[in-house]
């Protein structure tokens, strides 16, 4: 049964920075700290479980923007800390604001946003792409 949220509401998630997660590209490593695109998929993660708690079992949920400011490095092995917190929930529309820490040191911080629709139309519209 899904779980209301509300502005203000809050979710945590704890990554610990692997070596999957550093910067690379495909010219190989450029160095052994938590990449921005890494921090930007977690980031989602941390936003997603608002959903999770929010959708039935006939719904998924979609991202539809992320922006995300990188400010300190996080190195291998370190753990760093999500918040994610609702900022607006427009209908089926769940805007959230995100802080990123290390050892309580500010890593990133940005918005993320997702919606919710039927798993139906997601099918639909993914179809049509092809």
């Amino acid at each position: 049964m899904p779980i209301p949220v509300k502005p203000g509401d809050e979710r945590r998630f704890s990554r610990l920075v692997r070596p999957e997660d550093c910067a690379a590209f495909d010219s190989g490593s450029v160095h052994p700290v938590y990449a921005t695109f890494a921090l930007a998929r977690d980031a989602e993660w941390c936003g997603r479980l608002f959903v999770l708690d929010m959708k039935s079992d006939e719904e998924e949920g979609i991202g539809t923007m992320i922006s995300i400011e990188h400010l300190s490095p996080a190195p291998e092995g370190s753990t760093v800390d999500f918040i994610s917190i609702a900022e607006s929930i427009n209908g089926h529309e769940i805007i959230c604001t995100f802080e990123a820490r290390c050892n309580g040191r500010l890593v990133a911080k940005g918005r993320q946003g997702q919606k919710i629709l039927k798993k139906e139309k997601l099918e639909r519209m993914f179809q049509s792409l092809q």
